[in-house]
């Protein structure tokens, strides 16, 4: 009996080793997500924040609001030196009117003297001052008429600087701009924040990417859009599973991080590689995870 015993025993002790190879992982990695970081684009005290960690926000949704009274006064002082430049057209317009009406005289003048050189009581001189007169008159008009290009062209530097300044405004709004998870808060509102700086962190927590680190031997079998058996920790002894899809794979080998298994391994070359997951709440940023290829069907 003993002697039986002595036999069967290695056999199914070599038969669990088996299975269990058979179930051994293909790859280690960590979950992770898209984050992304909203920042200031302006300088100036937050007026208005709404958003707290943990909290889902859509997007294009407005959470904050900077201090845009420095903005608006350089607005609307912009504004006026537009239109007082612009008021200057009617200036040169009057300046021409006046001009022209002097030539229309000068005119009648030369027609007068024409008359009185066929009979005589005119000199070629007098003929020849009204023609230079009308030559100036002619110069001033053209001088005049020269501002408006410059004058047009203070309008526009005017106009864009105002755009600018509303562009501002604009950045002074905070608009969420994914749908996501809010992960970090780094300010409030009261706070003085300036150009750049980070006023929370955001991501798309419906579903998460697993990095994982498959070797040289192992890239025939892993491919883009090839499905994946994703496990997960449930408790301290048993693991959850989800299918996943591999979405990208590095076309460069690094060596293996030192997160991922035992020292030797950690000097392997190794392909990164990303297997994106559903997430139904469960799964968390940073959590250890492993996939097992599916047998092809």
């Amino acid at each position: 009996m003993k002697k039986g015993l002595f036999v069967i025993l290695p056999l199914y002790l070599l038969l669990s080793s088996c299975n269990s190879d058979k179930d051994k992982p293909d790859a280690y990695g960590t979950f992770e997500a898209t984050e992304v970081t909203v920042s200031s684009q302006t300088n100036g005290k937050i007026l208005y924040l709404r958003v707290e960690e943990g909290e889902v926000l859509d997007s294009n949704v407005l959470v904050g609001v900077i201090d845009t009274l420095d903005m608006d006064l350089r607005k609307s002082q912009t504004r006026e030196q537009q239109l007082a430049t612009s008021s200057r057209r009617d200036d040169l317009a009057a300046q021409i009117a006046v001009l022209e009406q002097n030539k229309a005289n000068v005119r009648i003048d030369q027609e007068r003297v024409e008359r009185m050189m066929k009979d005589g009581a005119a000199t070629q001189k007098q003929m020849d001052d009204i023609r230079a007169s009308l030559n100036l008159i002619d110069k001033q008009v053209a001088s005049v008429k020269s501002q408006y290009a410059s004058l047009d062209a203070q309008v526009s530097t005017y106009n864009k600087q105002i755009d600018q300044i509303n562009k501002s405004i604009t950045d002074a709004h905070i608009l969420n701009p994914i749908r996501g998870t809010v992960l970090t808060k780094y300010a409030e509102p009261n706070e003085v924040t300036t150009f750049g700086k980070p006023i929370y962190k955001i991501a798309d927590l419906t579903s998460l990417d697993l990095r994982v680190y498959v070797s040289g031997a192992q890239l025939p079998y892993i491919r883009i859009g090839q499905k994946v058996e994703v496990r997960y920790d449930k408790d301290e002894k048993t693991n959850s599973s989800a299918e996943g899809a591999v979405t990208w794979i590095s076309e460069t080998a690094e060596f293996t991080p030192k997160t991922i298994q035992t020292k030797e391994e950690r000097v392997n070359l190794v392909y990164a590689a990303k297997v994106r997951v559903k997430n139904d709440g469960t799964l968390k940023i940073g959590m250890p995870g492993e996939i097992k290829f599916m047998p092809s069907k």
